[in-house]
């Protein structure tokens, strides 16, 4: 006799228990719940949605510290904070730093997705890791993780690309893909109301005034990017929706996954190709 926990499958979408031979889930309606393609570790979910946002950050920081090996002699290990463990301005452009220099010169557009991975120093990383973690976090309970990523994936794409339309030279680092979360944050608490979604509206309003101020005083901040970031984010929490409005599917679980297989191979093909001309040179 077969044993019946084995026939016994969570629906992928509504992740109620269902029979495995069920041709379409019985509380969701999802078309064969018990395919492979269907029912695997991507689209069953994470046990622990955090553990996605650790990933994220240990795949920065893992581009971080090749770009530092790259030319270790070239790395600032002055005393001053903003320039100590710089990666060289070579490696971070064979890496994928973006921008019209990259794009115009070297027909790079691929680097539109990789420069938010990239970081000009040890205080740049750490202050991004740590805002991607908190916004993260919160992106994570309200809309889920595969809907957090893709948010993440374009804001960061949306606001390289706008910052090369406005003309920047090269630019690099996660904030513009940290302010894409920034913007659906912004979008739920919109949209949401009510005293938590109102108190959670003017609290991340007040924090990009700051943001985009500090980036009027402070050279080198890359406010085209990080606000087309923003813009990216408040769109894909429209289009997305919030858990309160429409709950995870399969369709919000494909999108992620063909955002995490682009970003894999493109971060594999600049590390590849780095790795190539470092060796030519």
């Amino acid at each position: 006799m077969a044993n019946p926990r084995r026939q016994s499958i969570l629906c992928p979408n509504c992740r109620k228990l269902i029979s495995a031979s069920e041709s379409q889930c019985p509380y969701c309606a999802t078309a064969r719940p018990g395919s492979r393609w269907k029912n695997n570790p991507w689209t069953r979910g994470f046990r622990d949605p955090n553990e996605f946002i650790k990933t994220l950050i240990i795949v920065n920081v893992v581009m971080y510290i090749i770009a530092i090996l790259f030319n270790p002699r070239a790395a600032g290990l002055s005393m001053n904070p903003l320039t100590f463990l710089s990666p060289s301005f070579k490696s971070l452009l064979l890496l994928g730093a973006t921008g019209t220099g990259p794009i115009d010169e070297y027909h790079r557009l691929w680097t539109l997705l990789s420069a938010s991975f990239l970081h000009g120093g040890i205080l740049h990383i750490f202050f991004n890791m740590a805002a991607l973690r908190q916004l993260g976090s919160l992106v994570n309970r309200e809309y889920g993780v595969y809907r957090m990523f893709i948010i993440y994936t374009l804001g960061g794409v949306v606001g390289f690309s706008i910052s090369y339309l406005a003309g920047t030279p090269y630019t690099i680092g996660a904030f513009a893909s940290v302010c894409g979360l920034v913007g659906a944050v912004l979008y739920y608490g919109k949209s949401r109301g009510g005293i938590y979604g109102r108190n959670l509206y003017r609290q991340i309003s007040v924090w990009v005034i700051v943001l985009f101020a500090f980036g009027l005083i402070v050279p080198g901040i890359d406010n085209w990017g990080h606000g087309g970031g923003v813009l990216a984010g408040i769109v894909c929490g429209y289009l997305l929706a919030y858990e309160e409005k429409k709950r995870e599917n399969i369709i919000h679980k494909m999108l992620a996954g063909v955002c995490a297989v682009t970003t894999l191979a493109v971060l594999a093909w600049a590390v590849g190709t780095a790795v190539y001309y470092r060796l030519m040179a």
